[in-house]
This record gives structure tokens, sequence and C-alpha cells, in this order.
């Protein structure tokens, strides 16, 4: 009976065992690289193409496999959307590339620094939407959305028809707007309508640029919105070394519609806030006050502008005819889709460009297409918090990036101790001189001031990312490779002006003003104190020179010392026949007492040495 009774206790035991070991066994496996634990439900990104094959499918495709796998999982949540917007945006994209940026841990190796190196793509308008392409609105075309949102008052001018007549004679220059148009419309349409404002001035950048995010103008306007730098300071969009967000397409667009609203605020009027977005707010408040102080109307039309801006707005309402009804000017429009070009990538480390663009499998070009506001080969984590990649693109990206081995970036930034040449910088950083002048476009005879920042090529010393204070505020500030300058104040000549000061001196007339504070076409008064800078060791031969403006009183003391040197020997040759001529006579009466020493006159080059000579006689 013992034995009966010890039988249960002997069989919760065994299956307390059964239960450690199996627990053991579990945790063991789930440590192991298997291969088929990699795997994706649906397969999506696990049979997507490497780097090096073939292209993308075609976008129709894309449509039909949307919804090909009930098991992937989407981006987010549906959110919020615009009229006429579709539900839902893009693909879904799989487990295996949603977990390439989960991990928040420092890096170990390279394969773990590529599987943290981005985050889970997202819409970047509306990170909230669900993303999938089987929607119906999402196949219709992007120009039906646009005609119907279009609400500007008419604009009576014969300017209008000038510029329907021009762009109607031009199918190619319209071919190739649109098609640049194809990347970016539909994000600046979504922008337009979230604010509720005439979808006009998603056409604005047909005019500004013609939809070319790298267009630079020759006043330095910049985009697809055209901000100077200045105006993009005032709306948030960095400029520095390694970036400038005014190339940068959401970013601009942001801050345009912020711009444009402000104006519609102080004007009251979609005509004249366009007319202050070309010509400035305040050129247009002083042109409509001018015509109300002589009775005039202030709309659009009845103000004194500019050629450019009385141009301004007639383009934009034949671009909008244009639109409306391409058939009547024998034009065709490309169809563009309802839906996003691009999808946000999320960067959490510091990448070359080029490694970015091979891991999405896309030209460098296609790729700065959709990132112009890169101005270095490399992604700087801690100052561009995303990228932007068409939607398969997306998905190669992070299925590539997770399975990259070796470095992601092989450029970082380095901040100048002290001012110093290229040369020395290119030495201290082991590169050629050549190559850090180039990739930093560092013009000859010049130096690189303390606290600039260089791009250098990454080596052991220099592993860790980029800082977001040194991303940020990125400048390089440079300086005249000059010897060491001293200050001299000299007087002004006779009809001097600043570009003779500055011929004398060997300098740039815009230094003479500077030093001077006065124009660069300015006049000194005779003997007035002009303020220059030269080279030390230049210093006493202009000193030298400054004493040779002064020749007549140079010539006075020389006269003067020529008068007193003439005087001196006058003294002296009185003073040396005196006692000549009283020798002579005192011989002369010697002589007759005696009649025998004959005595010559004294030699006048001579008179001292005969008269001693005489007088020395017996």
């Amino acid at each position: 009976m013992s034995i009966l009774h010890t039988l249960p206790a002997l069989g919760r035991s065994a299956c307390t065992l059964l239960t450690t070991a199996s627990l053991l066994l579990l945790t063991a496996c789930s440590s192991l690289d298997l291969p088929f634990a990699k795997r994706d439900a649906a397969g999506t990104l696990a049979d997507a193409p490497p780097a090096s094959g073939p292209a993308p499918e075609p976008r129709n495709a894309r449509l039909a496999l949307a919804n090909a796998s009930k098991d992937n999982v989407p981006l987010a949540v549906e959110g919020a959307r615009a009229p006429n917007a579709p539900s839902v945006i893009t693909r879904s994209l799989s487990l295996d590339a949603l977990r390439g940026g989960n991990t928040a841990a420092p890096a170990v190796n390279d394969e773990d620094e590529a599987k943290d190196a981005a985050g889970p793509p997202t819409d970047p308008l509306r990170p909230e939407a669900t993303l999938n392409l089987d929607d119906r609105e999402a196949a219709k075309d992007l120009w039906g959305r646009v005609r119907q949102g279009f609400t500007l008052p008419p604009l009576e001018s014969e300017l209008v028809a000038d510029h329907e007549r021009w762009y109607a004679s031009r199918p190619d220059y319209v071919q190739r707007m649109t098609d640049r148009a194809n990347r970016y419309l539909f994000h600046v349409v979504e922008e337009v309508e979230r604010r509720g404002m005439p979808s006009e001035l998603a056409l604005l950048p047909f005019i500004e640029s013609a939809f070319n995010p790298q267009a630079l103008s020759s006043a330095r306007a910049s985009g697809i919105w055209q901000f100077m730098p200045a105006t993009g300071k005032d709306f948030e969009l960095k400029q520095n070394l390694f970036r400038d967000d005014r190339r940068d397409v959401l970013a601009s667009t942001r801050a345009a519609m912020d711009y444009l609203q402000r104006l519609y605020r102080m004007f009251g009027d979609w005509h004249l806030a366009l007319a202050a977005y070309n010509w400035g707010e305040g050129n247009v408040q002083r042109a409509i006050a001018r015509n109300t102080k002589a009775g005039l109307p202030t709309d659009y039309l009845s103000l004194n502008m500019p050629a450019e801006t009385r141009h301004y707005v007639p383009k934009l309402h034949a671009v909008r005819n244009i639109v409306a009804n391409p058939d009547n000017f024998g034009l065709a429009l490309s169809p563009i889709e309802n839906h996003p070009y691009f999808v946000s990538v999320p960067i959490q480390r510091d990448m070359d460009v080029a490694l970015a663009a091979r891991l999405a499998q896309l030209t460098q070009a296609d790729f700065q297409a959709l990132n112009p506001s890169m101005n270095k080969p490399v992604i700087l984590a801690a100052g561009t918090p995303q990228i932007l990649l068409p939607y398969d693109n997306a998905s190669s990206f992070m299925h590539n990036l997770s399975r990259h081995k070796g470095t992601l970036a092989s450029w970082t930034a380095w901040v100048v101790p002290k001012t110093m040449r290229p040369s020395d910088a290119a030495k201290r950083l082991g590169m050629s001189e050549s190559d850090l002048r180039e990739i930093n476009r560092i013009p000859p005879r010049m130096l690189v001031k303390a606290g600039s920042t260089l791009l250098v090529p990454r080596s052991q010393h220099r592993e860790q990312d980029v800082s977001e204070s040194v991303a940020d505020n990125a400048m390089m500030t440079l300086a005249p490779d000059l010897p060491p300058m001293r200050r001299m104040t000299v007087k002004a000549r006779k009809r001097d002006t600043v570009a003779s000061i500055a011929r004398r001196y060997k300098v740039s007339e815009a230094q003479v003003a500077q030093w001077n504070k006065v124009r660069a076409g300015a006049t000194f008064k005779r003997a007035q104190a002009v303020v220059v800078y030269v080279p030390v060791k230049a210093a006493r031969a202009v000193a030298s020179r400054d004493d040779d403006d002064r020749p007549k009183a140079r010539s006075r003391s020389t006269s003067s010392a020529k008068a007193s040197a003439k005087n001196t020997r006058a003294s002296t040759k009185v003073a040396a026949s005196k006692p000549a001529g009283k020798a002579k006579a005192r011989q002369v009466a010697s002589s007759r007492n005696q009649g025998k020493t004959k005595v010559t006159a004294p030699s006048r080059q001579q008179p001292r040495a005969r008269v001693v000579a005489a007088n020395s006689n017996p």
C-alpha cells in the first residue's frame, strides 16, 4: 500500500521534470538562427529581388497584388482623410520589413547596425492611415480631383490668353512639367485640401519652378516653391551644410501654404496674396496705398507692378484653364494616380546616399529626385528624420537593409578646431588636399575658419554618428589666405577716390569702402584720413612711399643744408687766409732786414703748410 500511495507523487514529479525539460528545449530552439523562422507568412519581402535584380514591377501589377496576403500587417489604423482622397493609400508592408527598425539598442556589429538603421515606412502626410493600393479612389486620375477644387475667381485679362497660347505651342515643355509633377502633385493637393484652400494653388509650382525641386534662380530662390534664403528661415526651413529644406518637397510645401494663408489673411484676396508671394507683401501694400491716395481701384489688375508680377497670376490662370480643358488647347495631360508616389522611411543611423539608393533599387538620380534637400553624399540621421521612397522600393529597401553587412556610412563630419589651411587639415585627417577641397568645395587661397564643419572620410577614430547639434547647425566659413595685416591711416590726395586708394595699395574697392564705411564710388577730401590694411612686411614700404608725397618740404630742408654748408666753407677760407697774409708781411719784413730769404706767396690750396714751412726756415 505504501508503494501505491507513492505513485501519484512520483507521477507529479515526472510531469514537473518533463515540463521543465520542454521549456529548456523551447528556449534553446528560439536562440537558433533557423532560416524558416525568418520567413514571412506571406513571403512578400522574402521573395523580393536582390539589389542587382530586375526592376520593380509596373504600377498596375502592384495594384492587383495589393491584398495578395491576408497576413500582411498594415502600417497604421486608417485615420481622417481629405474630401475625394482615397481611404487607403498604398500596399501594406510585411512583418519582415517592419522588424527592420524596431531595435533601439546600440549597434554591436555591422549586421545589427543595419537592422537598426531605419524604421517602418509610413505615409508622410497621414501616418495614421492604412496603406493599401486596392482602393477605387486610388486608381482614379488625380487631375479630376484637382479640377473639382477650382475656386479662384476668374481674371479678365488678355495676358491669360497670351500665356495659354504660349503653353499650347510648347507641348513638349508641358509634358516635361507634368512628368515631374507626377512624383509630387498628390502630396501638394493633399496639403491644399487639408487646409481648405483653392486647388489652383497646387498648380503654382508649374509657374515657380516647373516642378523642378533643384531649380535655383539668379536671386538664389530655390525649390519647387522658390523660397528665398531669408524667407525660408522665417518659415523654419533649415539651410546648412548638409541639407536645404527649401528643396524638401514636403517641408517647402508646408511652408508655402503657411505663407499663402498669412498673405490671404493680410489682403483678403487670393490674387493680391499671389502677387505678394511673388513681389513681397510690403511692395503690394505700398502699391495699394498709392492707388488709394490717388482715388484708384486697388484690385490686382489696377495696381502698378513690375512686369514679372503683372504676368504671374495670368500664368497661373492659363495653367488652370489648360488643366480644366486640355483638349481645347490641343494638349494631353499624362494621367497621375490618386495616391502617394512615395512613403516615408525613418532613418536612425548615418548612411551613404549611394548605399541607400542601391538598397532601394533606385538610381541615384531617382533617389535624389525624391530626396532633393541633401547637399552631401551622406544622410545624417540626426538631421534627416526620413527619406522618401516609392512603395515597392521602400519594401526592397527594408528587405535589403536587414541583410546588409558592412558599414553604412563612409563619410562623417569634422569640426575644425582652429583656423587652418586646407593642406594642414588634410594632413591632420590623413587624406589628400585635393580630395578635401573637392568634397567640401573649398576654393584656392582660402583658409577654413575655426568652428567650420567639413565632410571627411569615416575611420576607426570617427565611428560615431554625427550629433544633432552638428547636423542642424553645420556651416563652413572661409577667409582669404593672406599674410598678417597692419592697420594704417593715410592722408588722401587731391581728387582721391575709393578706386584710386584701392589701386595704390593693391586692395579691392569693396575692402576700402568697408574699412572706411563709405560707398564704393565715394570721393575723399584732400588730407582726409583714410584707413587701409596692408601686409606687415609691406607697411614700411607704404610709409616710405608716403614720405615721397612731401617733395616741397624736403627741398626746402635740403636747400637750407646746402646754404649752411656753403657759409661754413666760406668762413673757413677767410679764417685760413688771414694768418697767411700776416705771415707774408712778416716774411717780407724779414727779407728786407736780412736780404737773404725769398718767400713765395702761399698757395690758395695749401696756405697753412707753406706758411709753416716758410716760418721754419732759419
